[in-house]
């Protein structure tokens, strides 16, 4: 960190000056910058922050959890209204990409039981804490809930059967409760790292993970249910593809700088070819709801773009660490703002 520079009253172009390293000359008709924008390195060419070692599974997680939490409304919304076939593909769906989801982050946590020593405490200030047991809360339910759909038709009607039949709704609307929590805590989590790219959005991260959980969940149940009872399913794929899209535009434009590791690179072919593909199953969602082959090509579409939206926000996350003007130009914005 360098020593904070005194406050000028020269303005925006002079705070401009300062943050990327020039000085100005007072003339008698205007002002040249005699000193060059900086060269931002660090000490023998290493980052300035170490890059997340995480691995595919981390984002693959973000993206199978969002799909657990937006499938679980849509199954306990069609348990209530009378729509048996979402409501099977709904909690099936949801046990399904949850049971995928808790299998990413154990391996890649390395050894099972850090998961399970996450539960000794709850530390409400820790994401990580937070998240574990906003899983444990929501996994049991959907389980019970999921259980009751795939229970043979004759063990149904025996002690056991009927009376996992009897939970099961309430255990389904249990965890729908804690679904909107499961589709935003990860973003909670990326944002509390010190990772440029994440830390900086986190105003709208949570609304891009909210959208993009929406978005999939739909597409998912769009594409399975037959179209006279997907009209919930279409109403979500929707809404959440509307609002990954806005969000996503919000996000770039209110980054400043830091939005370059969301623009350039990797990270902006795969959310480039996410924003395309939820376009595509949007304005399939909007006006293909009659027919069953558009309505299982837009889910797909709303399905393929969400996971890339996860995947394009980590390797942001992962480039905002190798260059050290991320890190420093921030830090020099907030202080001449002071």
């Amino acid at each position: 960190m360098t020593p904070r520079e005194p406050r000028s009253d020269a303005g925006a172009a002079d705070t401009r000056a300062r943050v990327f390293g020039g000085r100005r000359k007072r003339g008698g008709s205007g002002e040249e910058l005699m000193v060059p924008s900086a060269e931002f390195r660090s000490y023998y060419g290493r980052p300035v922050l170490k890059p997340p070692v995480w691995e595919w599974k981390v984002p693959a997680y973000l993206f199978t959890g969002g799909v657990a939490a937006g499938t679980s409304l849509l199954a306990a919304g069609a348990d209530l209204t009378g729509r048996p076939s979402l409501r099977r593909v709904g909690r099936t769906g949801s046990l399904a990409a949850l049971l995928a989801s808790v299998y990413l982050l154990v391996a890649d946590l390395g050894r099972p039981e850090r998961f399970h020593h996450m539960l000794r405490v709850a530390k409400p200030t820790s994401p990580m804490s937070v998240g574990t047991w906003i899983l444990s809360a929501f996994g049991p339910g959907m389980g019970i809930a999921a259980a009751a759909e795939v229970l043979p038709a004759g063990l149904r009607r025996r002690l056991p059967g009927r009376l996992l039949g009897a939970v099961a709704r309430p255990a389904g609307l249990v965890s729908a409760a804690v679904a909107p929590a499961v589709a935003s805590y990860t973003a909670v989590l990326l944002s509390q790292t010190a990772v440029p790219a994440w830390h900086e959005a986190h105003p709208q991260l949570p609304f891009v993970f909210a959208g993009s959980a929406a978005a999939s969940s739909g597409g998912f149940a769009m594409a399975l249910v037959p179209v006279e009872e997907a009209g919930p399913a279409r109403a979500l794929a929707a809404f959440g593809a509307a609002t990954e899209l806005v969000a996503s535009k919000v996000l770039e434009q209110r980054l400043g700088l830091t939005a370059e590791a969301y623009t350039t690179g990797k990270a902006h072919r795969l959310r480039k070819w996410s924003e395309r593909l939820t376009a595509a199953g949007l304005l399939g969602t909007l006006l293909g709801h009659r027919s069953r082959a558009v309505s299982v090509a837009a889910g797909a579409a709303l399905f393929a773009g969400s996971a890339l939206q996860r995947f394009g926000v980590f390797e942001a996350g992962v480039e905002s660490t190798k260059d050290p003007k991320y890190v420093v130009v921030p830090q020099r914005e907030r202080a001449g703002r002071r």
